[in-house]
C-alpha cells in the first residue's frame, strides 16, 4: 500500500541498489533478443569453468554439491531422468542468460560478458552440442539447435 508518497508495508528486507536492479534487468530471448556484444571459445570457458564452476559442478560438470550440468547417462523419460544440460534445456540463450544472472553463486553477475559467453560454450561442447574449436557470441548463440528444444508444450500458442 502506498500512502503520500510513503510505502507501507512490514518492514521486511532492503532496497535494492540500482546496481543490482540493473544486473536483473537484462533479458535474453531464445531468438538471441538482449545478447550483449562479446565472444568466447570452448578453450576459453574451460579455464572460466575450472575457476569458478568446478566446485560446487564437478568435473566436467557431472555433478558435485550442486547439480550435474553435463554427462547424461539417461533421457527425461528414463527413471531416473536426468536433466542436464543437453538433455533438458531448450535454448542455448537461457543458458547464457541464467549463468549470467546467477553465477557464480557465491558472486552472482559477476562474470564479463566475455566469460558467460565462454562458459557457455564450454557446456555445450561437454554436452556434445558444439565442437570443441567452436565460439559463441550473439549472433551464433541464438543458432544453436538444442536437442530438446521441441520438448516443451507453448501454453501461450494460439491455433487461429
Amino acid at each position: 500500500m502506498v500512502v503520500a508518497d510513503e510505502l507501507i508495508g512490514p518492514g521486511l528486507g532492503l532496497q535494492a541498489p540500482p546496481e543490482m536492479l540493473k544486473q536483473w534487468n537484462r533479458d535474453v530471448f531464445p531468438d538471441g533478443t538482449g545478447l550483449p556484444l562479446g565472444r568466447g571459445t570452448v578453450r576459453e570457458g574451460e579455464t572460466v569453468y575450472r575457476a569458478h564452476c568446478i566446485g560446487c559442478h564437478g568435473s566436467e560438470g557431472r555433478g558435485g554439491s550442486a547439480e550435474e550440468l553435463a554427462g547424461a547417462e539417461h533421457s527425461l523419460i528414463d527413471d531416473p531422468p536426468d536433466k542436464t544440460i543437453g538433455t533438458y534445456w531448450p535454448y542455448a540463450t537461457t543458458l547464457f542468460d541464467f549463468t549470467r544472472r546467477s553465477m557464480p553463486l557465491s558472486n552472482p553477475g559477476s562474470l564479463t560478458d566475455d566469460q558467460v559467453y565462454a562458459v557457455t560454450a564450454y557446456l555445450l561442447y561437454l554436452n556434445r552440442i558444439i565442437g570443441p574449436d567452436d565460439e559463441m557470441n550473439a549472433q551464433l548463440l541464438p543458432a544453436v539447435v538444442m536437442p530438446n528444444q521441441d520438448g516443451f508444450i507453448d501454453n501461450y500458442r494460439r491455433d487461429d
